[in-house]
């Protein structure tokens, strides 16, 4: 029978093995967001070539975006003129993980999981890449079209670190914080509530073991950081090392969110290669690494390293500088989420000149920025600013509704009309 006091030693257990390698992996995501160029991607995926498949997997693979924030990064780069089989890559490899996640990872499922998910993350989005060149027609994917480039003021070093934390520390934790939170949350209630070996239950089959994860995780949303200790949580009571990174890959790497949007903005031919791409390869990936465990026993180094060590119901109290990262991070979340939660019921401005709109299926900053840059190009537009949380965007200027509206879609989101 489960104890709150055996939950909570479990969830203090999880959250202080993952929080050093979160606040170290969330850092070097600010520092790729501030000081990398947006223009740096779009560069080197706009030819209709391998090349250009291959770029977009490398550079996909560290970006911290999730599955919902990948979808306007790649609206904004099929719009600046990346090939169709580039923005398939990228949007299969990029929400499958992250330098924060692979970070995260390593921290609790071991050196093996660590390198073998951004491997399979960058196979994956490289074949599904060139799936789409082959197989997907131009017509289905829509033309291509140059939007301006965003012109962003040179800023000076003291202000570019704020930015990195502030993103960091703030922007990105509003993103994925309370996903990471029901992660920890789960895998606590998993390793106490769980009876020990339950997946054995399905014998020799560990196909049908992924089979089941897939149809779990692929409708659903899970974040690639907030996965792991799911994932790790139920290793540790039977699952398969291979359903584990079936969960790792397909959870992350779409859901059903995303698929309408991408169907939407990239046609049918290219959702549905997109789509049998992730669910195909997470599955030979999950095969390969079953046929691998007994060279590179995945569950062993669960089992007893110090990385899997949080998986056990009796782990030991976490060490005083775990505590103090957990505390940072707890910090850290708490604000985020309450700054979020404020903005959703924050007054609209309704002065003269101001028109407030809704839109639906911003759930990021990312998803916030690709907004309000669509529509900041539009002419007549003083400022505009996207809440996510609340579904609005407030457009100050005298652009028309309809300009609006077509900025909107053109990002890859849906326009409401004026809020009511």
């Amino acid at each position: 029978m489960m104890t709150i006091n055996e939950f909570i030693n479990a969830l203090l257990a999880v959250t202080g093995a993952m929080s050093p390698y979160l606040l170290l992996g969330f850092l070097i995501a600010g520092v790729l967001h501030v000081f990398v160029p947006k223009t740096f991607y779009a560069r080197y995926l706009s030819r209709d070539n391998k090349l250009s498949v291959l770029w977009a997997a490398l550079l996909g693979v560290p970006l911290p975006l999730c599955s919902c924030g990948v979808i306007p990064t790649a609206v904004g780069l099929k719009n600046e003129g990346a090939s169709k089989g580039a923005v398939a890559s990228f949007l299969i490899a990029t929400p499958q993980t992250g330098i924060d996640s692979i970070l995260a990872t390593f921290s609790l499922m071991g050196l093996g999981f660590a390198v073998v998910r951004p491997v399979a993350a960058l196979v994956t989005g490289i074949c599904g890449g060139l799936l789409v060149n082959r197989f997907a027609e131009r017509n289905d994917f829509g033309g291509q079209s140059a939007s301006a480039a965003c012109q962003c003021q040179s800023h000076g070093q003291g202000l570019k670190l704020w930015r990195v934390l502030k993103y960091a520390y703030f922007d990105m934790i509003q993103d994925i914080g309370l996903r990471l939170v029901i992660g920890l949350l789960v895998a606590a209630l998993i390793n106490v509530a769980v009876p020990d070996e339950f997946f054995l239950s399905f014998g020799k089959q560990p196909l049908l073991q992924m089979l089941v994860i897939l149809a779990v995780a692929v409708p659903m949303y899970i974040c690639s950081t907030g996965s792991i200790p799911v994932a790790a949580a139920l290793m540790m009571k039977g699952l398969s090392p291979g359903a584990a990174l079936v969960m790792l890959m397909a959870g992350p790497a779409v859901n059903i969110a995303s698929i309408l949007v991408v169907r939407k903005s990239m046609g049918a031919r290219f959702t549905w290669l997109y789509l049998l791409t992730i669910v195909g390869f997470s599955v030979l990936f999950g095969m390969l690494v079953n046929a691998l465990d007994g060279l590179i026993p995945f569950t062993a180094q669960l089992s007893t390293s110090e990385h899997g060590a949080c998986c056990h119901a009796e782990a030991a109290a976490p060490s005083l500088f775990q505590t103090i990262c957990s505390a940072l991070l707890t910090l850290f979340i708490i604000n985020a989420l309450t700054m979020k939660l404020f903005s959703k019921f924050k007054k609209q401005e309704t002065a003269a000149g101001t028109v407030v709109y809704t839109v639906e299926g911003m759930h990021c900053n990312h998803c916030k920025a690709a907004v309000e840059k669509s529509v900041g190009q539009l002419k007549g537009v003083d400022s505009c600013e996207a809440t996510p949380a609340a579904n609005t965007l407030v457009v100050t200027g005298t652009a028309t509704e309809s300009a609006v509206r077509a900025a909107v879609e053109k990002a890859g989101f849906e326009f409401k009309g004026v809020k009511e």
